[in-house]
């Protein structure tokens, strides 16, 4: 009675155990979007983005008046300012006309309150040149981040398909693995038998031995790569089923003519433009600058008694230093700097279009070969190995099939990863969205 209970309470807790669900599919535009969400060098580059754009905005705002409130409370007994802080208060009399008052006088206290507004109106052209070069900035900060986003984006197709043909290489290694093991255990039948040498058994072993130590590369490889791209996709990324095919028809090359359209080019061109409206805020500083100020004022002895007053008045002027001339020199020098890393980085653009479209023809080409190289190494196997059977074929026949067969495949997985990056090598070079993957 006691051992059928047991046999029901295991059918029951085993009914009642969930069913391990089968790997979700995980796209690479999956990848690259979690990618884009959960890697903190792209959350900071949006906050560097935000940063710069406030500081755009507070450019924009240099114009507009500002307001200066103060406060203040006092207590002296010098004649001077003893005298003047009663006259502010409205309450002086004829008794504080005494000479003696007004050299010995007594202790004057008070609270004031003041309000001033000031409005530019010109500075030499240093607002208007530094809200341009602000908003230049913000420019270029926001297509750099969109330059780092596609980089990211480029890292997780290495990433997603270096862990693609890291599972097919481990499936190969599986298929090599239980060939040699059919073979040694064929070989060492025909060795009792009387119709293999011992030294067929020996080389049938080794090879059997060394697919085991291949394999267990192949599952290492495996496991670093879905590392890598945990690392770059998230945690959802980990045992997920990587459902984007490797195989994918890859772009066209463009005429040499092209011109990469890059968010990075962009960011050169802008971050120039920049250091050019800098110089012109630099040597604003050598000219003058004329505001308009307004001020309301007052100063009180006590909540019951005080004065107000107002003044209105346009103020002008002009500071000159040498500093202020060595910052504008040092200003034109990074605009020169600007320009020349703009061409510089031009000029290694057109350089990275012809290099990817280069490795795009080449991928195409290795890849046609290593599928042709993988489907005449299957042939010569399967071919060699009925043969073997047949005695009509020596063990090493065999044996040398195997490994053109594992070079074969090992070369069609290499192609087929290098094709599909080089496409997206491209994709970046140009400056295009890599895999059509939108932000």
């Amino acid at each position: 009675m006691g051992r059928t209970s047991k046999r029901w309470g295991l059918a029951l807790a085993a009914f009642l155990l969930p069913v391990q669900a089968a790997a979700a599919p995980f796209t690479l535009e999956d990848a690259i979007h979690a990618a884009w969400t959960h890697n903190p060098g792209i959350a900071s580059g949006a906050q560097a983005v935000a940063a710069a754009q406030a500081e755009a905005d507070s450019a924009n705002d240099s114009r507009l008046p500002s307001v200066l409130l103060s406060g203040k409370a006092l207590a002296t007994n010098e004649p001077m300012n003893a005298f003047g802080l009663k006259l502010d208060e409205q309450r002086i009399t004829a008794s504080d006309f005494d000479p003696s008052r007004l050299n010995s006088p007594d202790i004057v206290g008070g609270v004031g309150f003041a309000a001033t507004v000031m409005q530019p109106l010109y500075m030499g052209n240093r607002l208007t040149a530094g809200k341009l070069a602000a908003t230049l900035q913000a420019e270029a900060e926001g297509r750099s981040h969109e330059r780092r986003r596609q980089e990211l984006a480029f890292n997780v197709v290495q990433a997603y398909f270096g862990a693609q043909v890291s599972a097919e290489g481990v499936g190969y290694a599986d298929d090599v693995l239980a060939q040699a093991r059919e073979t040694e255990g064929f070989t060492k039948a025909r060795n009792q038998q009387g119709l293999a040498l011992d030294a067929d058994v020996a080389r049938a072993t080794a090879f059997r031995a060394q697919a085991e130590a291949e394999r267990t590369g192949a599952i290492q490889r495996l496991a670093s790569a879905r590392a890598l791209l945990a690392l770059l996709a998230g945690d959802e990324a980990t045992g997920a089923e990587l459902s984007t095919p490797i195989s994918s028809v890859l772009p066209t090359s463009a005429g040499p003519s092209e011109t990469p359209e890059r968010a990075d080019l962009d960011s050169a061109r802008l971050r120039a433009g920049a250091a050019r409206a800098m110089v012109q805020v630099s040597k604003g500083s050598l000219l003058p600058e004329v505001m308009a100020q307004a001020t309301a004022e007052t100063m009180h002895s006590d909540f019951r008694q005080g004065a107000t007053w107002f003044a209105v008045g346009v103020m002008a002027r002009w500071k000159l230093s040498m500093a202020d001339l060595q910052s504008t020199r040092a200003a034109q020098q990074r605009a020169g700097a600007a320009e020349s890393a703009r061409q510089w980085q031009e000029q290694q653009a057109g350089h990275e279009v012809e290099e990817a479209r280069r490795m795009v023809e080449t991928a195409r080409s290795k890849l046609a070969s290593a599928r042709e190289a993988v489907a005449a190494s299957q042939s010569a196997r399967s071919l060699r190995l009925d043969r073997h059977r047949q005695g009509l074929l020596p063990l090493t026949e065999v044996l040398d099939a195997e490994s053109g067969l594992a070079g074969a495949r090992a070369l069609l997985l290499r192609s087929q990863f290098e094709a599909r990056v080089a496409a997206a090598q491209l994709q970046l070079a140009r400056g295009s969205l890599i895999e059509g993957v939108k932000p």
